[in-house]
């Protein structure tokens, strides 16, 4: 646990070394030019540049070493013709205390900027912590990247829990990105964990988020909520896969180096009000040995290079998919080919990738 100190604040990284070395360089050549110099030509002025500078790198403490340094610096040249007035000095002086206060106040302010990105990262983790290496009988790993930079949880979500019907997975889109969809995020990652307990079906666990939204969006029309979803089963004891679509991307299944799309039939976005509609239907698949799944949100899909041209996942993936590679492994592949493709996502983008160990300990 990192000690906050009497103040509640939490300690500052060091700045660059870079940074920390810029005043003492100008200070140490300002002295060796001035010194080098015929008598007449006066340089010293240039030294008050070195508190303003050494108040962006260091703090009061370090600010007034320096300043005292530069005002030995301006008195050198006592021994030459030039000598420094009174005005010299006071204005030296002022700009010293103006100094002494910004690196305070910088330094303050540095502070209580680490002790909010801690706690915002805390609560962010809380919502969605990393993935086990395993859950059940069933490996997994995902990689998710937030449009919305310094965030670690944006309006993408996936999470996997094992329950009595086996071990299940979701992986959604929610409507909007960034902070602002993290509510919606938490809302739905609760009902999920709950219907894993409760449900005794996908649709059943589809059902319980769909409601979880429609209750969530506001009464006067200004606060509708959607979210398309992608939910996975994996009952104990059957090498089988179930899904359930919800407006969401299809998912690949990868068998040695192919990867061919696991088409199941669509159902409407949840927060449209699945309860007045025929549950979706889920699919079954029979899985072999070795076989793996990803599943992904439409920020993979949608992401487009130079030319406009959308990233092809599935023309790509099975030349990514090196069976041997780990399930972690696979997921860095995709993003640092979608990277290369597209640049940084300008939308949040989820990985989710999935192993049955068919009651094998997992690896």
């Amino acid at each position: 646990m990192v000690d906050e100190g009497a103040s509640g604040l939490l300690p500052v990284a060091a700045r660059p070394l870079w940074q920390r070395a810029l005043p003492v360089v100008v200070l140490a050549g300002i002295t060796a030019a001035q010194l080098g110099t015929p008598n007449g030509v006066e340089l010293g002025y240039f030294l008050a540049a070195v508190p303003p500078l050494a108040a962006f790198a260091y703090g009061p403490i370090g600010t007034v070493v320096l300043a005292t340094v530069t005002f030995v610096g301006v008195l050198l040249p006592h021994t030459r013709d030039w000598y420094p007035h009174g005005g010299d000095i006071l204005t030296l002086a002022v700009v010293v205390v103006f100094s002494i206060v910004v690196a305070w106040v910088r330094q303050r302010r540095d502070h209580q900027l680490v002790t909010v990105r801690t706690v915002a990262e805390a609560a962010q983790l809380a919502v969605l912590p990393p993935l086990p290496a395993a859950v059940g009988p069933v490996r997994c790993a995902g990689l998710y990247q937030a449009a919305q930079r310094g965030t670690l949880v944006g309006g993408d979500f996936y999470d996997v829990r094992e329950g009595p019907h086996g071990v299940r997975a979701v992986i959604a889109d929610v409507q909007g990105h960034g902070l602002a969809a993290v509510g919606t995020v938490a809302a739905l990652l609760g009902a999920f964990r709950e219907a894993v307990l409760d449900e005794p079906t996908l649709s059943a666990v589809a059902a319980r988020l769909d409601r979880r939204l429609v209750v969530d969006a506001r009464p006067d029309g200004h606060g509708e909520l959607f979210a398309t979803a992608l939910l996975l089963e994996f009952p104990p004891h059957e090498p089988v896969v179930r899904v359930v679509s919800c407006g969401h991307p299809r998912p690949f299944l990868l068998r040695g180096r192919t990867a061919a799309e696991l088409v199941a039939e669509p159902a409407p976005p949840l927060g449209l009000g699945l309860a007045g509609l025929a549950p979706p239907r889920e699919l079954r698949v029979e899985l072999a040995e070795g076989d793996r799944i990803l599943a992904y949100t439409d920020g993979v899909t949608e992401a487009r290079d130079g030319a406009g041209v959308f990233y092809p996942l599935g023309e790509r993936l099975a030349a990514l998919a090196a069976p041997r590679d780990g399930l972690a492994a696979l997921t860095e592949a995709v993003r640092d080919d979608l990277v290369r493709y597209a640049g940084r996502a300008k939308d949040d983008v989820a990985l989710l990738a999935l192993a049955p160990t068919n009651g094998a300990p997992p690896s």
